[in-house]
């Protein structure tokens, strides 16, 4: 934990589709990291909806070079940040000689004027659904199991989807 301890915890993941905000993927883990998550959210999304999501869109924690490169080869483009490197003097977005393709296609982009503005949205859309869930009362769970949690998470995904569809149709 956060503060040092150790305790029970969930890491709930959701993946909202960007314009209408509504959630289209949940998944719940017991890891406290999101590095290592985008690829299996997106296969995910691609086995519930037969078609995978053109673009990927995260936070800097999701960035695993690993799940940047499989996505690109499954034409998925990625618009995380770029870590800062370790040598000040490295520019993060020029390509490094040991990137695969799809890795270094992804560091040019993010250095793109185009993907700034589309990663400057992320807290306007994708983490909109994050912010409501803890607006709502989803900060902890009073029940213990991954099914039990996952349960709780997919009752408000289904319940912010149903606010969502009211607020997108017509007056």
């Amino acid at each position: 934990m956060a503060d040092g301890g150790f305790r029970p915890a969930y890491n709930v993941q959701f993946a909202t589709d960007t314009k209408s905000t509504a959630i289209a993927g949940v998944s719940v883990d017991n890891i406290g990291s999101d590095m290592g998550k985008m690829l299996p959210m997106n296969d995910a999304l691609a086995g519930q909806y037969g078609t995978r999501p053109r673009q990927h869109l995260a936070d800097g924690g999701f960035a695993k070079l690993d799940d940047i490169e499989a996505l690109a080869q499954n034409g998925v483009e990625t618009f995380v940040p770029v870590p800062k490197p370790r040598n000040a003097d490295r520019d993060r977005h020029a390509p490094q000689p040991s990137d695969p393709p799809g890795v270094a296609d992804w560091r040019n982009r993010m250095g793109g004027d185009d993907a700034k503005t589309i990663y400057k949205e992320r807290a306007a859309t994708a983490e909109c659904a994050n912010a409501q869930a803890r607006n709502r009362g989803l900060t902890h769970f009073l029940v213990r199991s991954m099914d039990k949690v996952k349960t709780i998470a997919l009752w408000h995904a289904l319940t912010h989807n149903m606010v969502c569809t009211w607020r997108l149709m017509p007056a």
